[in-house]
């Protein structure tokens, strides 16, 4: 804005020295006009542009000719705001109108500004030669403008577009760092279910067996008493190598690791001295993928722990677990006389739903057709 105002007054002044034949009215016009266009070229970028492309061709016709100065402006503008081809678009029409102002301004007879102290002269009606030779410089101009915006153009762009993909990356970061907490949240929760149910069913059961046999058989009460402390103990460690898993502040913890399939007959043994006999039927080669394993032994914990916890009048119960080449299945039943289920089983059923999932498997849960209760799961094996 400044520079186009002092050009306008310096070539003003310029084109009003004696002798003269300009105007004074059309050149405060036209500045008028040039300011209005430079001042709104932002909020209304298409009437500024329509504007920078008429005021040059009207100032080379009967002004001073600095508005050929907005010209400039308005192709370099184009070229950072738009993209190539508008810029390039723009240039083209600049060059047409630039002609249009060019053969005006050699076909009208007008006095030259002494610009650097040069001595005014007559340009009488104008040649080809000086029409080919003023429009070979609006030519250049106007081409190194176009060139100069849309370079910074792309470079603005460029920039931009590298800022909003960091942006966007960071968002991403972020969001998947938030769903793995979520996800190690929910792993910790079905674990943790999963240990201290069973574990508290277990002590439960053998508490209330020795508390019966306490009188009659002390011996055994003791002996009761003594498994009720090891499971505790045996719980406490597993509760503490899920929580010293999320503690990041006291090096990697040095617990047990956790229970596989091959750990399935002493979970038996630990449900019938309980008082829960059980019959376990394992048959295939079991797999060496250990979150398989751990699946495996959860689904069947969390089977016996709800039979333990909600059957009545439990006869016995029967584990089979076979492994195929392609899948494993699991077969939970016990042989109740009757099953209450109660109507809020917690995240027990929901947790074993969430294991098979990650297996592309199916669960089946339900009261079995000759009474009791029956579990059946089909995992997907891929070690086979």
């Amino acid at each position: 804005m400044v520079v186009y105002v002092t050009l306008a007054v310096l070539m003003g002044w310029l084109s009003l020295e004696p002798p003269h034949v300009t105007p004074l009215w059309p050149m405060v016009a036209l500045g008028v006009g040039g300011i209005a266009v430079l001042a709104g070229r932002h909020r209304y970028p298409r009437i500024a542009f329509a504007g920078a492309m008429v005021l040059p061709v009207l100032s080379l016709v009967g002004g001073s000719s600095a508005e050929s100065l907005l010209a400039v402006v308005a192709v370099y503008s184009a070229g950072v705001r738009c993209n190539a081809r508008t810029a390039w678009l723009s240039f083209t029409i600049a060059m047409a109108c630039g002609a249009i102002g060019a053969l005006a301004f050699t076909a009208r007879g007008s006095l030259l500004p002494p610009i650097l102290g040069l001595a005014p002269r007559m340009v009488p009606g104008g040649t080809s030669l000086d029409w080919v030779n003023l429009y070979s410089v609006i030519a250049m101009v106007l081409l190194i403008a176009t060139l100069l915006g849309t370079n910074r153009g792309h470079r603005q762009r460029h920039i931009r577009e590298l800022v909003d993909r960091a942006e966007r990356l960071a968002r991403e970061r972020d969001q998947q760092a938030e769903t793995a907490r979520i996800l190690e949240r929910e792993r910790i929760a079905r674990e943790m279910h999963d240990v201290i149910a069973h574990s508290l069913t277990v002590m439960i059961a053998i508490s209330d067996g020795a508390h019966a046999a306490a009188d009659e058989r002390p011996d055994e009460a003791k002996k009761a008493i003594a498994r009720v402390a090891e499971t505790g103990r045996r719980t406490l460690g597993e509760v503490r190598r899920l929580l010293g898993s999320v503690r990041v502040d006291q090096g990697a913890p040095t617990h047990a690791p956790q229970p596989d399939a091959s750990q399935l007959t002493s979970l038996v043994t630990e449900f019938a001295a309980a008082g829960l006999p059980v019959r376990l039927v394992v048959t295939g080669a079991p797999s060496v993928d250990p979150a398989l394993g751990l699946t495996v032994y959860r689904i069947v914990q969390e089977s016996l722990t709800n039979v333990l916890r909600h059957a009545r009048r439990v006869t016995s119960a029967t584990v089979i677990v076979t492994w195929l080449t392609d899948a494993v299945t699991i077969v939970v039943r016990d042989l109740s006389s009757s099953v209450a289920l109660s109507s809020n089983t917690g995240r027990g059923i929901l947790g074993m739903r969430e294991r098979v999932a990650l297996y592309d498997g199916v669960i089946e849960a339900g009261p079995h057709e000759d009474g009791g209760w029956r579990v059946f799961a089909r995992l997907q094996r891929e070690d086979g």
